[in-house]
């Protein structure tokens, strides 16, 4: 006996879309929410001064920022895939209990105020802290260091990478890995030819995700980090300096600003092209 479709009587109900079963007062809030994310960004947009955005962007202490936000941004992004990729796959073929312990830890710095992660990384690698009086007695000192910088972006975006690699590696199951092993493949050719293959849009979107977190990060850097131009001042720490009255132009801070926003969307379209079902 076949199965018939839902025949309209009204008019009114759609079977080629679920639109039609969401109450329309419900537009009201709906539109109020696109519009809180993207007028201020529009606001934005409006202050940009064409006539001094180049020299703005390309002013002498907003290249420095950039510059600096980009090269500790693209080696935070190398460590946190160095200890990232195996931490995922550590979360993905663990058992339930683990996993979910583990998987906790992982999303805690998702969770904490970035000054609370400040905080704690000096608390660890500053002068008193558990592992900074041991380095200092070898004569190395990290917090208001370009290293102190990397460490913070590296905390925070972490878990950007963990997440995703560990979510793709789920979805893929171990079928394939478990057909390699029975053909004798080995477990260093199985992660490299079917593992990772496999969850290849899940690690791209992860790294894209942690390069553009680390790229803006603020509060964590700012306390462990501090804000000496050329040597810890980032792109956000320049634009927080710039409207404080200090450091560049309020016009560079908005052409920085802007840049940040631009990247932002770039991070999103480029995650999307590697989602399932990106083609929709």
């Amino acid at each position: 006996m076949g199965i018939r479709r839902p025949v309209s009587t009204g008019g009114n109900v759609s079977t080629a879309s679920g639109s039609a079963f969401v109450p329309r007062i419900l537009l009201l809030p709906a539109v109020l929410a696109v519009a809180l994310l993207v007028v201020p960004l529009i606001a934005l947009v409006g202050r940009l001064d064409p006539a001094t955005l180049w020299a703005d962007v390309t002013s002498p202490a907003a290249m420095s920022a950039l510059a600096l936000s980009l090269q500790t941004a693209t080696v935070a992004t190398v460590a946190c895939a160095v200890l990232g990729i195996p931490l995922a796959l550590v979360i993905a073929r663990a058992g339930a209990r683990t996993a979910a312990v583990l998987r906790a830890v992982v999303t805690v710095p998702l969770v904490l105020p970035p000054m609370v992660g400040g905080v704690a990384l000096l608390f660890l690698f500053g002068r008193n802290g558990w592992l900074g009086v041991a380095l200092e007695t070898v004569g190395i000192r990290i917090p208001f260091t370009t290293a102190a910088v990397i460490l913070a972006q590296t905390f925070v975006a972490l878990p950007f990478l963990v997440l995703a690699l560990e979510g793709a590696l789920r979805a893929t199951g171990v079928r394939y890995e478990q057909a390699a092993a029975a053909l004798g493949a080995g477990r260093w050719r199985i992660l490299w030819r079917i593992t990772l293959p496999l969850a290849t849009p899940g690690l791209v979107a992860g790294v894209v995700l942690c390069f553009a977190r680390a790229l803006g990060e603020f509060g964590a850097t700012a306390l462990f980090a501090g804000n000496a131009p050329g040597v810890t001042q980032t792109m956000p720490l320049a634009i927080y300096t710039a409207f404080n009255g200090a450091g560049v132009s309020q016009g560079t801070a908005v052409a920085l600003s802007m840049l940040l926003l631009v990247t932002a969307v770039a991070v999103l379209l480029l995650v999307r092209g590697w989602r399932p079902g990106s083609t929709r």
